[in-house]
This record gives structure tokens, sequence and C-alpha cells, in this order.
């Protein structure tokens, strides 16, 4: 049996993933995503928690399994991971139609959100206070994540094996080891692991480094080129600068903020560290993705059109990606080495999930009223299975209420 033979070996006949529930229209995809684009704050966690919701436990256009696949498989590319969700589930039910439409409309709300207030940041030196809004929301968001981690947990989670996995995740994560490297480590220890007592039963323990070699071979992406460094400012400069950062960037909004400032404020003097920071806040507290900072950058350096090309420029690689990507979670999951893999990466990208999560929970839950909203969005998440969507808007009236009345 040849490299691809043993990598791919089939545990199953299906070929890609089953859609559950019918086949879906551009419109059910267009409705969602806008609708999800408009309120979904909080951040990637959040993000990915609320299409969890929709597409698993109400529409079942995925089960958790496949889900987690889509999430794990998120996780190993560049780009901004909520986004690229979007982006695998629109082209998942309705092929590549889909995935234009899904990530479009899941970037477009947040896209037109920051572009207006870039103007009002132009114009007038600030933004509206969005503090009141954030206070009630984020309280909610933390339950609803909360239940997401749940739910794709009990998934996830197959034993002991990817119990520990997942803890030591978290635990090297609050100890500052890359996200990149716990996802791939956990990967390859499970993928390992998992098949040692098979191919030692078959003594043929040398085989352990193909799946490892091959697997590295398949999934390097090489850097775009840096932007052109000349002043002044071009919008070819500039595009090419944001498809630079959206083909080569994972993490945070945090290493968005490192990336943006090497270049754009300390080596060209494009912008100011102020207006960086004004910027990378304005992408925190909008909602839908975070890398919408774009918008806002690209407003402050070439107005209308540099708003356009620098969102356009750091999205477009996550298109690429993903489609690039998809042909490969079917068939990884159908092979018992990089099934084994994909397990790995999947626990370790909940724990990661699960510490961001407290993260935001340290930060959002700061007095009696938010533990209250936290308290009471968890029970009827769980219990009343209310939709995310308005609990995000009652937290966001509830947070409005009180800064007006207090």
């Amino acid at each position: 049996m040849g490299l691809a033979g043993l990598l791919l070996s089939p545990a199953s006949s299906k070929a890609g993933f089953h859609k559950m529930g019918g086949s879906t229209t551009l419109k059910e995809l267009a409705l969602l995503f806008l609708r999800l684009g408009t309120t979904a704050f909080g951040g990637p966690a959040a993000h990915i928690a609320m299409m969890e919701e929709e597409v698993v436990k109400r529409r079942g256009w995925f089960d958790h399994q496949q889900f987690l696949d889509l999430l794990g498989a998120t996780n190993l590319i560049p780009g901004p991971n909520s986004t690229e969700m979007a982006i695998h589930i629109g082209l998942v039910r309705a092929g590549w139609k889909g995935l234009i439409v899904a990530g479009s409309c899941f970037i477009l709300p947040a896209m037109l959100i920051v572009w207006a207030l870039a103007w009002l940041y132009v114009e007038y030196g600030s933004v509206p206070e969005a503090t009141w809004l954030l206070y009630g929301i984020k309280p909610v968001i933390i339950a609803i994540v909360i239940q997401a981690l749940w739910g794709l947990g009990k998934s996830a989670v197959k034993g002991f094996l990817t119990a520990l996995i997942s803890t030591a995740v978290i635990v090297l994560f609050f100890l500052g080891v890359n996200e990149i490297l716990l996802l791939f480590v956990a990967g390859f220890g499970v993928m390992a692991l998992e098949n040692l007592r098979r191919v030692w039963k078959q003594h043929s323990i040398a085989v352990l480094a193909l799946p490892v070699i091959s697997t590295f071979a398949a999934g390097g992406t090489s850097s775009a080129s840096a932007a052109v460094a000349t002043m002044p400012i071009g919008l070819l400069q500039m595009t090419l600068f944001f498809l630079k950062i959206g083909s080569v960037l994972f993490g945070s909004g945090y290493v968005l903020l490192a990336f943006l400032r090497a270049d754009l404020v300390e080596r060209w003097h494009w912008l100011t560290d102020q207006q960086l920071l004004d910027a990378i806040a304005i992408g925190q507290f909008t909602p839908g993705p975070v890398f919408t900072t774009a918008t806002f950058i690209g407003y402050l350096l070439a107005r209308s059109p540099g708003a356009v090309l620098a969102t356009v420029g750091i999205f477009l690689p996550s298109f690429i990606f993903v489609l690039a990507s998809s042909p490969w979670i079917p068939r990884l999951r159908r092979s018992r080495w990089a099934g084994g893999f994909l397990d790995g990466v999947n626990v370790a990208s909940l724990g990661l999930m699960a510490a961001v999560t407290w993260q935001l929970g340290r930060a959002a839950l700061v007095d009696w009223l938010t533990l209250a909203l936290a308290l009471v969005s968890t029970v009827l998440v769980f219990r009343l299975k209310i939709n995310s969507v308005w609990l995000v808007v009652a937290g966001g009236v509830v947070g409005l209420l009180y800064k007006l009345f207090s």
C-alpha cells in the first residue's frame, strides 16, 4: 500500500459530508449569516457557539462530529476562524455559490458598521461609546459559549486520552505556549497513541513516521510576499499588505495588532499608535469578524476605496484556503491515522475555546448584575433552548437601561 493509501485508507464508504436535513438554498444561507453577522458579538469563540446552535441544534445541517471536524480543520489554516467556519458551512451545504454567499453575508454587516464608524472617526475624531452595549452582552455570550462547549465536548472527548489532551492544552495555553503548536502537538499525539497498539501488533512501528511526514507536507502553507514599502500610500500596496496578513495570520486579534503595528506604525509610519489601537478597539466591540479592523484602517488610509480593498484583501485568502482544504476533511475522517490527528486537533480546539471563555468571563463578570445575567442566560440556553440571538439583544437592552438609570 502506498503512502496515500496508508494515510487515507477508508474506514467508511461515504464520500464527503452527508447533508443532514435536506438541501440548503442560497437564500437560507444568506438570511442566517446576515443575522449572525449583525448579532454575533464576543469574538470567534462566541461566533462559533452561535453557529453551532443554528446549524447543528436548530437546523440539523450537521451532526456534532461533522461540525467539530470543520472546526478542527479551520484551526489549521490561516485566517479568521469564525469567518472560515461560515465559509465551510456554505460550501458543504450549497457548493461554491454557498461558500461565497455564507462568507460574504457574515462579513458584510460588520464591514458596513465599521465603515460607518470609520467615517465618524475621520469626521469628528472619535466614535460613539459602546461600553453600555457590551456590558450587557458579554455575560450572555459566556452562557452561549458554555452551552456550545458542553455539546461539542460530548462528541470530541472520546475517552481518557482525549480528556487528558484537552486538559493539558488548557494548562499549556495559560502558560503561554503557542496555540498553533498546541494544535499540531495534540493532533500528532492522539494520532500516534491511538494507533500505536494496532501498529505494534502488526510489527510495523516504523510506519509511525510516514503519516506525520505526509501531514506536514500536505499542511504547509506559503507566505504571501510583503507589500511594497513605498510612500505615498497607494491602493495596490495597501491591498497587497492586507492580502499578506490574511494569508499568514494565525491567532487572535492581539496577534493581528502585533502584525499591523510592525508595518503600519513602525516601518511605514502610515498610522499612529493611537489610530491603530482605535482600529483594533472598533474591530473588538462591533459584531462579526474582528478582522474588519482592516475596513477601518483602509478607510483611514484611502477613504471608501481603501475600506473596500482592505476588507477584500484580508478576507479573500480565507475563501481560497477553505475551498482548497475542504475536500480533505472527510478523507481525513475516514483514515485511522489522519482521523486520530483530527480527533487531537478537535479536542485541542475545544480546550483553547474553553481557555478563551475563561478569559472572557473574567472580563465580563464584574458585578452582581453581570453575574445575574450570566446565570439567567445559562439557565435559558440549557433548559428553555431560547435562541441565542434574542438573548444577545436582551443583554444589550439590559446593559443600556442599567447605564441610563444608574
